[in-house]
């Protein structure tokens, strides 16, 4: 029988999701300084910008400071002001809600569902029913993992609310054939440090709406009006990504497909090792390709153990696991926000917050170490009353 106490803890740190860089990226910065781009323009920026757009197949794209600027410029262009009501994603990272409260809109919560672990749509037509007057709807794609778009997109025609997608877990995810960040009307993208391709920090909007293309690019360097002295006529922000950045972004997108075809690897693995175990991996449609960025699990009901038992015995042995992401609705600074749940009462998004764990997912970790992960992760099953390791 495998005991934990039998492998050491590892030399060097097995991460959630870290930075994998290739060399090109180097190159592409050291261009930059060669030519003296250092500014907010340059090739760098030129060549991330059509490349994602060639790859997304979205017509326009506009690199920015982070993915969180993508999406309060989306926020601004779907109208949003005090008092709007805006639906979102309710199992997300806080920067989704944050653009909402910069312009003074009021977030409403969108129970998740268990087949995708994203927006219910039963649950997303209770809240337009409820709250007619919504301007908006943000969606997640969580973990990489693709929404169930034409439901929720057809919803949002119906009811004449504009679609808002946060993909910024999920560039190069698609469903049915289509890449996740292409659907909505306005879209962000990440490329922060634990994404699947980096810019170090950084996001791009993209959009098939010239106007809205070029009013991103206006209100992200400063609203600066064209004219020979600096005029401006609306708020502006400072949130235009750098050419130096954008190299390494430009390196990294070389790299997108290898890296998703190494999450994905990471999957299976752990798919293939844990099945025997009580507990389920973050799931997805046939009709959805996710990228794969993190690999989570969901226990059991009747598992025997908690997800924190397993975190805190891979912390031991030097490997990052994280909780799955806490429910804006069950988070301190959103008290008094409504929150939405489908028609059966239940609340999804809470229920896999207390029996989730996203794995670690760092395409450097080796098949031999992940292998070590997924003993380490049976044996907190071990001499639990009742319990064999076999379903």
């Amino acid at each position: 029988m495998f005991k934990g106490t039998d492998i050491k803890p590892f030399e060097k740190k097995i991460w959630l999701a870290s930075p994998t860089m290739h060399g090109e990226e180097q190159k592409y910065v050291q261009e930059a300084f060669d030519t003296n781009w250092v500014s907010t323009v340059g090739e760098n920026l030129n060549q991330l910008e059509a490349g994602i757009c060639e790859y997304t197949g979205s017509e326009y794209g506009v690199a920015l400071s982070s993915g969180t600027a993508a999406l309060h410029l989306a926020i601004k262009l779907a109208g949003i002001e005090q008092g709007d009501v805006v639906l979102c994603s309710d199992m997300t990272f806080v920067a989704t809600v944050n653009p909402i409260i910069y312009e003074k809109g009021i977030p409403v919560f969108v129970d998740e569902e268990y087949c995708t672990w994203n927006m219910d749509p039963n649950a997303l037509e209770q809240a337009l029913l409820k709250y007619p007057e919504a301007k908006a709807v943000i969606l997640v794609h969580l973990y990489g993992t693709p929404a169930k778009v034409d439901e929720i997109r057809s919803l949002c025609n119906r009811y004449g609310v504009i679609l808002i997608e946060d993909a910024a877990e999920s560039l190069g995810a698609m469903y049915r054939g289509q890449q996740t960040g292409t659907f909505g009307k306005y879209n962000a993208i990440s490329f922060n440090g634990n994404k699947i391709i980096t810019t170090s920090g950084g996001g791009m909007f993209l959009t098939n709406d010239k106007l809205a293309e070029k009013q991103v690019r206006k209100w992200s360097t400063q609203a600066r009006e064209p004219l020979p002295w600096y005029q401006h006529e609306q708020t502006g922000y400072n949130y235009r990504m750098s050419n130096i950045v954008a190299g390494i972004g430009r390196g990294q997108l070389i790299h997108l497909d290898e890296h998703i075809a190494l999450k994905k690897k990471i999957y299976m693995r752990y798919k293939e090792g844990l099945k025997d175990l009580p507990l389920t991996m973050n799931p997805y449609m046939p009709d959805a390709e996710p990228n794969f960025w993190l690999s989570c699990i969901l226990l059991d009901d009747d598992a025997g153990i908690t997800p924190d038992i397993i975190r805190i015995k891979l912390e031991e042995y030097n490997a990052e696991a994280r909780p799955i992401w806490k429910p804006m609705h069950m988070q301190p600074i959103f008290n008094g926000c409504d929150f939405i749940v489908s028609k059966n009462g239940m609340n999804v998004g809470r229920d896999i917050f207390n029996r989730g764990l996203c794995l670690p997912s760092d395409i450097t970790m080796t098949e031999e170490e992940q292998n070590v992960i997924i003993e380490l992760i049976k044996s907190c099953f071990m001499g639990i009353p009742g319990r064999t390791n076999e379903r």
